[in-house]
C-alpha cells in the first residue's frame, strides 16, 4: 500500500503512476478548475487558469483511460522562479462520501533531485458538496546558477502530486514545468 510516508521518501519524479485511475470511484472527487496567483504585499497576479467547461459531461474514469487524463504542462516563464509566494484555489466536488483527512503531498524535482516538498490537508470535506481548496506556498529559495539551469532546461522540473483519504492514496497527478521565455 502507498502511504503518505512512503511518498515523503519518494528521492525524484515518479515513472508511472502509484494508483490506479478507479482509487478514485468510491469517493468520486472531481476537480473542476484551478487557478495560481502571485501573492504579493502589493496584491495578487494571476499567473494561470483553468476551468472545466460545465455543460460538457466527462465519461466516468475508468483504468483504461489514457493516463494523459491525469498530466499537465505548464509554461510559467523565468519570472515565476523570482516570486517568493504561489497562491493556488483548487475547486471540486465529490460523491456521497466524506473526505476524511483529505491529504495532498506536492513534490517539485529537477533532474531527479528534490526542491521541495508540500504537504497540506483538509480535515474533513463534506458529501456531495463543491469546495475550494486555497493555499500558499512559500517557493523555495533556488541559488541564481539553479534557476539559470531551470530555465535553460525546459521540462526537466516535474513534480508528483498525491491525494489521500485518511492515508489511502486515491488520486496521483503529474506535471512538467517550463521556466524558459515564453513567446
Amino acid at each position: 500500500m502507498v502511504t503518505p510516508e512512503y511518498v515523503n521518501q519518494i528521492s525524484g519524479p515518479t515513472d508511472h503512476f502509484l494508483c490506479p485511475l478507479s482509487a478514485n470511484n468510491e469517493y468520486r472527487i472531481d476537480f473542476h478548475a484551478f487557478k495560481i496567483r502571485a501573492v504579493t504585499e502589493e496584491g495578487e497576479r494571476l499567473l494561470f487558469e483553468i476551468r472545466k467547461d460545465p455543460d460538457e459531461e466527462e465519461p466516468a474514469l475508468s483504468d483504461d483511460m489514457d493516463d494523459s487524463v491525469r498530466f499537465i504542462r505548464y509554461h510559467f516563464g523565468p519570472d515565476f522562479l523570482n516570486i517568493p509566494t504561489i497562491g493556488t484555489s483548487l475547486e471540486f466536488t465529490i460523491g456521497d462520501q466524506p473526505l476524511v483527512n483529505f491529504r495532498m503531498i506536492e513534490r517539485h524535482y529537477f533532474r531527479n533531485e528534490l526542491i521541495k516538498s508540500y504537504d497540506f490537508t483538509l480535515p474533513f470535506v463534506i458529501p456531495n458538496s463543491n469546495n475550494t481548496w486555497e493555499v500558499i506556498y512559500t517557493m523555495p529559495e533556488l541559488h541564481e546558477l539553479t534557476k539559470q539551469e531551470i530555465i535553460n532546461c525546459p521540462w526537466e522540473t516535474k513534480s508528483d502530486s498525491f491525494y489521500f483519504v485518511n492515508d489511502a492514496l486515491v488520486m496521483h497527478n503529474k506535471a512538467e514545468y517550463n521556466y524558459g521565455q515564453q513567446t
